[in-house]
């Protein structure tokens, strides 16, 4: 039964194919998180129908400066990273380093959101926002006035200058529905120099080669709120994939060449077997902050009780991770937690299948 769901899911995710004409660019999910103890986040459909997404139980009283360091390859105000334990949105890039301020679940692991820089809501991690509603990185993010106007995420004057929000106000997030018009999936061989394949609706392009493959798995943080072959995170610096059941710790991460040569919290990519390291190809530019591996392409996506409006966005907005073993057929990642540093050395390809929203060749 989990193989039927497993290969149901992949068929649906890959359907996108033959609905890419008919993409619309003004859908958009709107989030809304208002800044007030207890009052209710919410996520308002295309269609204009709403959603409760849990109360607001924390609110920010500053921002985080220097935030983590991919923060920094992110546009400001907007979503930098989205996953099952957080969201973080750039307010700027000052010195070099990103300020941020994120949203958490009230039960959480999140170290890039220190205390007293977050919103905190009343939502199991990996649903909700952090989940099927999740925004897409490089979302649009600004302030709800107390009038109901819009403005940019611009730093008030106060006890800490750098919060961009006051009581009576809401952040507001606006993430284009995944269509994926122009990736429908991703395919890395897994080895050196293997090709990262994007399939488009033009045919496969290659957008970057691999540096080091994985091999193993690790003891990645928010993986426990996420299954197996699914996203945990998805930030402009890093793709994080759960490799243990939920309830357990065990992942891999993808990143970018020029972050994991610049950045000290990255030194044990070269030297462990649970990350892989992509690079650009020749004449093309770094691949932090871009698509389709490192901006605006994935999401945690729906899980357990988490239902969106229909069937075909309930596990279209699911991204689905899968595996080719000594070169066979592609399968389920197997289940694996802890630190295992041998765990996937039989892995020789890789495959991301991208989210979309809607009905394949809807009208």
């Amino acid at each position: 039964m989990k193989i039927l769901k497993l290969r149901l899911s992949a068929l649906l995710c890959f359907a996108v194919c033959l609905w890419a004409s008919s993409a619309r660019a003004q859908d958009v999910l709107l989030l809304r998180i208002p800044f007030e103890k207890d009052a209710i986040a919410t996520a308002t459909l295309p269609d204009g129908r709403l959603a409760e997404l849990g109360a607001v139980r924390a609110l920010p009283v500053k921002t985080n400066w220097p935030a983590y360091t991919a923060s920094k390859w992110g546009v400001p105000q907007t979503v930098c990273a989205t996953a099952v334990n957080a969201i973080h949105i750039l307010v700027d890039v000052e010195k070099g380093r990103g300020r941020v301020f994120s949203i958490v679940p009230t039960v959480t692991v999140a170290p890039a959101a220190p205390q007293g820089a977050f919103f905190s809501i009343d939502s199991p991690a990996g649903t909700g926002i952090f989940g099927g509603f999740a925004p897409l990185t490089g979302s649009k993010a600004f302030i709800e006035g107390k009038d109901g106007s819009r403005r940019p995420m611009t730093p008030l004057v106060g006890a800490d200058k750098s919060l961009p929000i006051e009581e009576g106000e809401a952040l507001v997030i606006e993430s284009a529905l995944p269509d994926r018009t122009d990736t429908w999936m991703v395919d890395i061989e897994n080895r050196p120099g293997g090709r990262v394949t994007a399939w488009t609706k033009e045919g496969p392009k290659v957008a970057a080669r691999v540096v080091r493959p994985v091999g193993g798995v690790g003891r990645f943080g928010g993986t426990e709120f996420q299954d197996v072959g699914r996203i945990r995170a998805s930030h402009t610096g890093v793709i994080d994939v759960a490799t243990a059941p939920r309830g357990q710790v065990g992942g891999i991460q993808i990143m970018p060449l020029t972050h994991a040569l610049t950045s000290s919290e990255m030194a044990n990519a070269w030297k462990l077997t649970q990350w892989m390291i992509v690079a650009p190809l020749p004449g093309q530019g770094p691949l932090e902050g871009t698509p389709p591996l490192f901006e605006g392409t994935l999401l945690p996506g729906s899980q357990l009780d988490d239902k969106l409006p229909d069937v075909w966005s309930t596990y279209g907005r699911k991204p689905l991770v899968l595996g080719r073993f000594d070169g066979g057929p592609w399968k389920a990642l197997p289940p694996v937690s802890g630190k295992v540093d041998d765990a996937l050395r039989s892995l020789t390809h890789l495959r991301i299948y991208y989210p979309f929203w809607e009905e394949p060749q809807r009208p």
